[in-house]
């Protein structure tokens, strides 16, 4: 299906980690691009990275596996290493077997200084899955697009600086975009309405710009 079909399928999903008003999940991304927009009128790869951001919330949704909500939503973190006490609900990694494991309990665990985020396993969620959907279909995207995608949900690194080791020189300056797009994604949602007729075409155009017509989900 197209983007934008699977854009539209978020109306059937309930996100019950979000914090924010009790808009369709379409608005709340429909809100956070015209902000965007408004704000870093040329970049249009951020207005389009924020419409799509959560789009894989539709695996909660019976044609996409209708996984459980602890399995797609909420925040993401490395796996690998040890976890870092910024990781909410810290205190029950204490049952997860890897947390006594020296191969995995140490500040790098299976990993290296500077190794890069692409080069680290995360947490599987809606934000990989978007992650892995844009990749698998060549997107041109470019990397702090895919970088926000990915990460947006990785708390721990970017309110409480933790695994910044990790992070290579390319990863430091993504950051600084996600940094960017966070100020306009938790808690923006508005009453302000958003004319979705009228701004649609330009959204179309964003994807067809950046993805092919119809992306393998």
């Amino acid at each position: 299906m197209s983007i934008w079909e699977c854009f539209e399928l978020l109306n059937d999903v309930v996100d019950e980690s979000d914090p924010d008003l009790d808009e369709p999940q379409t608005e709340h991304l429909l809100q956070t691009a015209e902000t965007i927009r408004k704000d870093y009128p040329k970049e249009d790869w951020l207005h389009l990275t924020a419409l799509i951001h959560d789009l894989g919330k539709v695996l909660m949704l019976p044609q996409f596996g209708g996984l459980p909500q602890w399995a797609v939503v909420g925040d993401t973190y490395p796996v690998g290493c040890a976890f870092d006490r910024s990781i909410v609900h810290h205190k029950y990694f204490k049952e997860n077997p890897d947390y006594n494991n020296p191969a995995y309990n140490t500040k790098y665990g299976v990993y290296s200084d500077k190794c890069g985020l692409d080069n680290v396993m995360m947490s599987f969620g809606h934000d990989d899955y978007m992650y892995l959907v844009a990749k698998h279909n060549k997107t041109s995207l470019p990397s702090a697009g895919l970088f926000i995608i990915r990460y947006y949900s990785f708390y721990a690194l970017h309110r409480a600086g933790a695994y910044k080791h990790l992070m290579n020189d390319e990863d430091v300056e993504n950051l600084k975009w996600l940094q960017i797009f966070n100020k306009y994604d938790l808690y923006s949602k508005s009453e302000v309405r958003i004319d979705v007729e009228k701004v649609k075409p330009y959204y179309l155009s964003l994807i067809e710009k950046y993805f092919p017509a119809k992306p393998k989900w």
